[in-house]
């Protein structure tokens, strides 16, 4: 991915750096080549920093911060009204298109990287490379290609006697040996995460519903061994708390929502450090609309269920000290790609945390989940000018993230790549800046 061969200064803003620390008024990011070299107050910027050639580009005021991550990407679903929609609906060819359309959207909404929670026929290994080439718009990406899940799980829901299999959306097996096999398959195609189906969903209440175990704590185990061997990373769909901790016993990297955890998951979920990607927005998305969409009321009460015991243990999680990263099940009828920073609306008006721990989460927390900690997710110097300019106060109204037309500038390696801004040159110093600058420099 290009890097901007250039300096260019935001200033006229609040700074939200990412890191957990208060917002700095009256900041100014400065940009070198790509990279951040000054994130602060503007009083505090060393005078001989920028030189007099510059590009700026003005918040108007509002709030500069990370780049947003996106922690649990479907790049392949689109429009989802029932689960048999993800494999047979449209064929592969028409579901690369999709996906790249929906990646696009993610940068489009503030989304400079994501991780993939898992992809239709490995399409994300490929949309990586596009991304990465310039072929494509869209995020930095952490692809996790088809998932693996138990027969007669969760991800398991086409009839035998229609001969159809999986094929495309997950591998399935039964056995730690079927396990090993499928992380092997995986590993070739190129993925980076393992994602896997412990335990079932709320989505299918008469097969394996979220108090369902789908996988064995052996098939699990065999699963983690095979992918640490080749140094990737496993995450898995728990929500039943059996589920949960054979996950953290197995030595799972990652869980995708932890529903319903109770002390003892909590105590091991620590003792690791390992984070939680609540997805909630998809559950209340479920309550609040699906029965307009003809969703059956003991799906509906399985959502509140979930939505409810999901809240809960996010709470416990943050106020232990524990890392929640945020996104999730974007895709869906009900609950679509471009929708995405309604996760972060809803954790702020209906978990209660406050507008920094989740922006936090959302960038800080979220580049750790992708492995990218040193990179990207703060602002800071060393680290890649993945940058927002919004214009608003985002930590006095989080919603406003929501709002494609406040975001003046997305930026990924210092270029501007959507926003408002983007197809527009920054402005240069004024020539009043630039004769301060060089009386400074000389």
């Amino acid at each position: 991915m290009k890097f901007a061969q250039s300096w260019t200064v935001i200033e006229n803003g609040q700074l939200i750096d990412g890191t957990g620390a208060p917002a700095v008024p009256d900041a100014a990011v400065v940009i070198e080549n790509g990279r951040i070299v000054y994130a602060g107050p503007r009083s505090a910027m060393p005078s001989d920093l920028v030189p007099p050639n510059a590009d700026r580009l003005d918040a108007k005021g509002g709030t500069i911060m990370p780049g947003l991550v996106e922690a649990h990407f479907h790049p392949t679903y689109f429009n989802v009204a029932e689960l048999a929609d993800l494999d047979i609906k449209y064929p592969v060819e028409y579901v690369t298109i999709l996906a790249c359309a929906n990646a696009k959207l993610a940068l489009e909404c503030g989304y400079t990287a994501a991780r993939s929670g898992g992809s239709l026929h490995n399409i994300d290994v490929w949309m990586k490379k596009a991304i990465e080439e310039d072929l494509i718009p869209g995020p930095r990406l952490a692809a996790s290609g088809r998932e693996i899940c138990g027969a007669g799980g969760l991800m398991d829901w086409n009839p035998d006697h229609m001969k159809l299999g999986m094929e495309g959306l997950i591998l399935l097996i039964n056995g730690p040996e079927e396990g090993r096999k499928a992380v092997r398959k995986l590993v070739k195609d190129g993925v980076e995460w393992i994602k896997t189906y412990p335990t079932g969903d709320a989505a299918a209440p008469d097969t394996a519903d979220h108090h369902t175990l789908c996988m064995t704590f052996d098939e699990m185990a065999a699963v983690v061994s095979e992918a640490h061997n080749y140094r990737r990373k496993v995450t898995g769909h728990c929500r039943a708390t059996e589920g949960i901790k054979n996950a953290l016993r197995a030595g799972f990297d990652c869980l995708e929502h932890g529903t319903f955890m109770d002390q003892e998951a909590l105590d091991l979920l620590l003792s690791r450090d390992v984070p939680v990607v609540p997805a909630l927005q998809f559950e209340y998305a479920s309550v609040v609309k699906g029965p307009e969409l003809g969703m059956p009321q003991a799906v509906v009460d399985g959502h509140q269920e979930t939505l409810d015991g999901g809240a809960e243990s996010a709470r416990m999680i943050l106020k232990a000290g524990g890392r929640i990263g945020m996104g999730g099940d974007y895709g869906f009828a009900w609950n679509p790609h471009g929708d995405y920073a309604k996760e972060l609306t809803f954790f702020v008006e209906h978990v209660g945390f406050s507008p920094l721990e989740t922006i936090t989460c959302a960038t800080k927390t979220g580049a750790e989940i992708m492995g990218r900690a040193k990179e990207f997710g703060t602002l800071e110097p060393g680290k890649l000018a993945d940058v927002l300019v919004v214009e608003g106060d985002v930590l006095g109204d989080i919603k406003i993230l929501e709002d494609r037309s406040k975001l003046l500038a997305v930026m990924q390696g210092g270029l501007i790549k959507a926003g408002r801004m983007f197809g527009k040159s920054a402005l240069p110093l004024s020539p009043a800046d630039q004769a301060e600058a060089a009386g400074t420099a000389s």
